[in-house]
């Protein structure tokens, strides 16, 4: 697997190809989908090239990890078929009847967006079954999604083909150190980190959850940014395999609705 490890120092900034000027994460993506097909095209083509994108709550992740399949998909526009796909962590959720079961539901369902809240053995044996080689009988691995109006996952809502040569994996939690996460860390071929100003990240889950209606008011926002999301962010931080590159957030409208 390819590995262009960078250490994390205290100025994420020095580690950010795109950092100056500020631009949208969309600018951002597309410079660095450019490096992914190149990383792409001396890969043999059993292969496939595994991106995982992490951040804590409102980093910009999932604005970026979008924006960035987007890209991959319009510079491969040639290829035969689809090449690139999109994949959410926010699948392995589990479901609202299995945070019932556990031993204290109502801690379960206030901390929901917790790892431990997450079917993680899942998603690492979904990171396995990517990184078998692609044969003439190689299977369609499904994903699951997260249905917000239901508020539970969707088992087999993505589906990838062996064409997916490039699959992006976007999530709080997508590579983590510890059990039995790391396993699945180890297998990416890059690992990038979203990185934000603690503050900034906290404006935007407040305006946020307001604005999308996961709170009913302003009190409400401020609470869930404090007890829920800043120490899941905390959590990220001191919990992840070191990244391959640090990626720093720029200002986006887009991140008032996204994660």
């Amino acid at each position: 697997m390819t590995d262009h490890s960078q250490p994390i120092g205290t100025d994420p900034d020095s580690y950010d190809t795109c950092a100056s000027p500020p631009r949208t994460m969309d600018t951002i993506a597309t410079e660095l989908a450019a490096t992914l097909v190149a990383q792409l095209n001396e890969l043999p083509p059993q292969k496939r090239l595994l991106i995982g994108i992490a951040g804590i709550p409102a980093s910009g992740k999932s604005t970026f990890a979008l924006s960035l399949a987007k890209q991959l998909s319009s510079l491969l526009v040639n290829s035969p078929e689809e090449a690139a796909i999109l994949v959410g962590l926010d699948g392995w959720h589990y479901t609202r009847a299995e945070l019932d079961a556990m031993p204290d539901p109502k801690l379960a369902h206030g901390r929901r967006g917790a790892h431990w809240t997450f079917n993680g053995q899942s998603y690492v044996e979904f990171i396995h079954s990517l990184r078998k080689d692609i044969t003439p009988s190689t299977p369609i691995i499904t994903a699951p999604s997260f249905d917000h109006a239901i508020k539970d996952p969707t088992p087999d809502a993505v589906s990838i083909h062996p064409h997916h040569r490039i699959v992006v994996i976007e999530g709080l939690y997508t590579f983590l150190s510890i059990e039995p996460w790391v396993e699945a860390s180890k297998l990416l071929d890059e690992r990038w980190f979203v990185s934000v100003d603690a503050i900034k990240a906290r404006e935007r889950l407040v305006s946020r959850h307001v604005v999308t209606g996961v709170a009913k008011d302003m009190k409400e926002a401020i609470w869930r940014a404090d007890e829920n999301d800043g120490p899941n962010g905390k959590f990220i931080i001191g919990n992840m395999l070191e990244p391959t590159r640090v990626i720093t957030s720029v200002d986006d409208p887009l991140l008032l609705t996204t994660v």
